[in-house]
């Protein structure tokens, strides 16, 4: 007899349980932008006095990640879909400015051989392929919360017990994405 409302609380506990581990997939995105933006001015700076050619660049990335760090984001940026858009927007201009960063090691093979323009080019890499498994963590615990709040019995819980539970945004891929990026010398 006891069982039978025990049973239950798993049911009316996946709704908030759901939001929270979104809501933690998100804190995590968070921190590798967080992240990303820590680390790429110590970096460029290391590597400042071997790319002179390629000021212009270093310029966009130090601007690109100024605009990206001050889109202020909180939780209810992941129910707002045009907060959520200019947060993405942002980060998708950071990410384009440090392609560009990237392709000018082709432009110029000398600071390809350089030390520090290899620790920074990992560092990108790494720090960029971070942000996709963040991005990917986010988008699937997203997926199970919706999932949860607009199927039965889960959309019953959530309007009767959690009905300020929205649907979270997930991240869309940017414009143009699906081709190849052109390089040009």
């Amino acid at each position: 007899m006891l069982s039978l409302p025990l049973a239950g609380c798993g049911a009316i506990n996946a709704v908030p349980t759901m939001e929270q581990q979104a809501k933690a997939a998100w804190s995590e995105v968070q921190n590798q932008y967080q992240r990303r933006a820590d680390l790429i001015p110590n970096l460029v700076e290391t590597v400042k006095g071997y790319a002179q050619q390629e000021q212009e660049t270093l310029t966009q990335v130090i601007e690109a990640r100024a605009k990206a760090t001050q889109v202020q984001v909180d939780a209810s940026t992941v129910t707002d879909p045009a907060k959520f858009k200019q947060f993405q927007d942002a980060q998708n201009n950071l990410s384009g400015a440090l392609s560009r960063l990237l392709v000018s090691v082709e432009r110029y093979p000398d600071l390809k051989s350089n030390q520090n323009f290899l620790a920074l080019q990992s560092q990108l890499e790494g720090t960029e392929n971070r942000i996709a498994v963040a991005r990917r963590d986010y988008i699937e615990a997203v997926r199970v919360f919706n999932t949860e709040i607009t199927t039965i019995p889960g959309a019953w819980i959530a309007k009767i017990l959690y009905p300020s539970s929205k649907p979270m945004e997930t991240f869309a891929a940017t414009t143009g994405s699906d081709r190849p990026p052109s390089v040009k010398f």
